[in-house]
């Protein structure tokens, strides 16, 4: 009988890449050096969790992919339900229940736009399957540190607050993170005001209460723009804040507040929910996780296994 490591092995080597609309094998799965992608880093992506042989609220990533596509000017043709299928065909494709799902749409192939003379041309859009990544257990009961990025985040600019593919200064601050053994590096704005991690949203407990950056789309008529990514798990912890009948409030948020929370934890679509117990070198609570961030855990661990088992028997 195959290991873990054995068997995720051997979906590797056969995996099946969906690119622009038919399967191939991962090692021809090839796009053009012309790509926009490749040449200006000019795209998007959506990575995604897959339980139970369903993405986990693929409606909710495909919406907000078509949003940030159109908003920025890279295609206002995607059509949502063909991806979402697409997503399905790719997990039954490569025979997996459990997957991490990566969605990559670039600007498409910008020789083909200058030898034709006209434009535009279609986006590549590519989707990878494979095992999802699997982590300690310890981080969950533990905790993670996470230390503090240098670099600041721009509400002004127009890429703020979208999954693009300039992720360079996001992995530079994990590398940062990594080789001062910690978990994660939180970005504060320029303005000094906490916005989330390399690759995550950030939520303070505070006396019972759930605090957690303004992200875009969420902001009051006339405020300055969010450079926070609604992440799709943030919302489903939302709506499990909800049901618990917490107090939750989304406002600007400063060191002063992290440092001083009761509570601190991440969230993505790949880990769920990450308690972080330090921040540099300051504890966080009483250097555990807490119950709160330990209840929205395993909430979401229930509410992923509720939903996709319920799309799968539709």
């Amino acid at each position: 009988m195959l290991c873990a490591r054995e068997q995720s092995a051997a979906i590797l080597r056969t995996m099946q890449v969906w690119l622009n609309g038919r399967f191939i094998h991962r090692d021809a799965a090839l796009v053009s050096i012309f790509d926009a992608g490749f040449q200006h880093g000019v795209g998007l992506f959506e990575t995604m969790l897959a339980r139970n042989g369903v993405v986990f609220r693929a409606a909710s990533h495909m919406n907000r992919l078509a949003d940030s596509a159109k908003t920025l000017l890279l295609s206002d043709r995607l059509r949502l339900d063909p991806l979402i299928e697409a997503l399905e065909l790719t997990l039954k494709q490569n025979d997996l229940q459990h997957a991490r799902v990566r969605l990559t749409i670039t600007g498409g192939d910008l020789n083909l736009l200058q030898s034709q003379g006209k434009g535009p041309v279609d986006p590549t859009i590519s989707i990878v399957a494979q095992p999802p990544t699997v982590y300690p257990e310890a981080f969950f009961e533990k905790g993670v540190l996470a230390v503090i990025a240098d670099g600041r985040d721009n509400p002004f600019s127009p890429m703020a607050g979208h999954k693009t593919l300039n992720y360079w200064p996001r992995i530079s601050g994990l590398q940062v993170a990594a080789a001062k053994r910690a978990g994660e590096a939180l970005w504060f704005t320029v303005s000094n005001h906490l916005a989330g991690g390399c690759v995550s949203n950030v939520f303070l407990v505070k006396d019972g209460s759930l605090l957690t950056p303004i992200a875009r789309g969420e902001e009051q008529p006339g405020a300055i723009p969010s450079c926070v990514l609604p992440g799709i798990t943030r919302g489903a912890i939302l709506d499990l804040a909800e049901t618990m009948d917490l107090t939750v409030e989304k406002r600007m948020l400063d060191i002063n507040e992290l440092l001083q929370a009761d509570e601190v934890f991440l969230t993505n679509s790949s880990w769920g929910v990450l308690p972080v117990t330090g921040v540099e070198l300051e504890q966080i609570g009483n250097g555990e996780p807490g119950e709160i961030t330990r209840q929205l855990r395993q909430g979401w661990l229930d509410l992923v296994e509720e939903e996709t088992l319920a799309e799968m028997d539709r």
